[in-house]
């Protein structure tokens, strides 16, 4: 942003809360600008803070030995369980390699009973004090627009089943099965449920349009006529997740996948938001969010491939929060990252390097973000150095 000649910064939130210019400019107008969060990061008032401590871990490891994948060469890795992981280094020297094509394949294989080809390494220890490895990536939650965030998160069956509950449900014999637009009943016939009509263009991409019989709502006027508190189903799914977070404050069921949704800062989407339309941050969040509200057995390993791409800074201090969360739970989160603001919170680094392709594939060094700011050899060390001192200075 520093190098821009011009900037133009949109918000002030996101979703409903943003599509406004709240400042533009220079960088340094930018940054002297109090309304902008943007501003604020730049000049160093608002900031990602280093932890006062790193986390002792639970003192067990995963062990990847020996692996030999695409430029790895013969590397062993101790991954600390019970700790917020980052493996770091230049692009294509074996980061990737090593987390997500030898320990995710051969981890989901052992634990998760998943087909996968994972890259060559002689054996990994140390995975029975696992009981699931968990990869959580930008991929679209959901391909048809029939997929969204209540439905992924589970929240959509509870909502169904409190509407198959109202009094005037009940005097009209509808069950959950009304409220769903997956199968025939309560759903707008029209569009099956969709709320949109798909044309099919030859040698184009496909075009939506809303459907004209229900307007978008996607259920037929009889199943709109049960409301609660004054709202009906397709009002529901049209609610952002703060709206919903307080219509069901008095639904525990629902309620926690919607506070599962604020906490990784995601309020501003709405609860039935067609999942072809989420940005791949957001539908990272969602997964996220997912894990959330599930009961934490503190035996997951969550592995996270550049989580931090294409979000604000404000986005990946939120994103922290959750994963430093799933961490305090016991579980071991491993990120792949070149974000210094990522690495810097870590408990434990793996700088893999030193550089990329064939001048890369070896453990550069390992340990704290202090130890590996200490190496001489590691690029990452050299940029970590900076960001490890005290930041008073540049905001005063």
């Amino acid at each position: 942003i520093r190098e821009a000649d011009y900037v133009f910064d949109i918000g002030p939130g996101a979703g409903v809360h943003g599509g406004q210019v709240v400042a533009k400019g220079t960088p340094s107008e930018i940054a002297a600008d109090p309304a902008s969060i943007t501003g604020q990061y730049l000049v160093g008032a608002r900031e990602i803070g280093v932890p006062a401590e790193r986390r002792a871990g639970n003192g067990k490891t995963v062990s990847v030995v020996k692996a030999t994948g695409n430029n790895l060469k013969s590397v062993t890795a101790d991954f600390p369980l019970g700790k917020f992981v980052c493996v770091t280094g230049v692009s294509g020297g074996g980061k990737s390699t090593l987390t997500i094509e030898t320990l995710f394949k051969t981890a989901s294989m052992a634990l998760n009973g998943a087909r996968q080809t994972p890259a060559p390494c002689e054996t990994i220890k140390g995975l029975e004090h696992l009981d699931k490895v968990i990869d959580i990536d930008q991929r679209p939650i959901g391909r048809t627009p029939r997929s969204n965030p209540a439905t992924y998160t589970g929240a959509f069956t509870p909502i169904r089943d409190w509407f198959a509950g109202l009094p005037e449900s009940k005097t009209r014999g509808y069950k959950p099965g009304r409220f769903s637009f997956n199968v025939k009943g309560g759903r707008c016939e029209a569009c099956q449920g969709d709320g949109v009509i798909k044309i099919e263009m030859h040698f184009l991409p496909d075009v939506y349009v809303e459907c004209e019989t229900c307007k978008g709502a996607r259920y037929n006027r009889e199943t709109l006529e049960i409301r609660f508190k004054g709202k009906s189903i397709a009002d529901v799914l049209d609610m952002t997740v703060e709206e919903a977070q307080a219509f069901f404050k008095a639904v525990p069921s629902i309620r926690e996948k919607m506070d599962a949704l604020m906490r990784v800062g995601l309020g501003y989407i709405k609860v039935g938001q067609q999942a072809t339309t989420l940005s791949g941050g957001e539908a990272q969040r969602v997964k996220l969010s997912k894990e959330l509200s599930k009961r934490s057995t503190g035996r997951t390993l969550y592995i996270l491939d550049e989580p931090t791409t294409g979000l604000h800074f404000e986005d990946v201090k939120k994103l922290l929060e959750v994963l430093h969360e799933l961490v305090d739970q016991g579980n071991t989160v491993v990120v792949i990252e070149h974000n210094l603001d990522v690495v810097k919170t870590a408990d434990w680094l793996l700088d893999i390097g030193p550089e990329g392709g064939d001048g890369g594939g070896t453990l550069v060094a390992t340990g704290t973000p202090e130890d590996v700011a200490a190496v001489e050899a590691s690029h990452t060390g050299r940029y970590l150095k900076d960001m490890l001192k005290p930041k008073r200075a540049a905001a005063e």
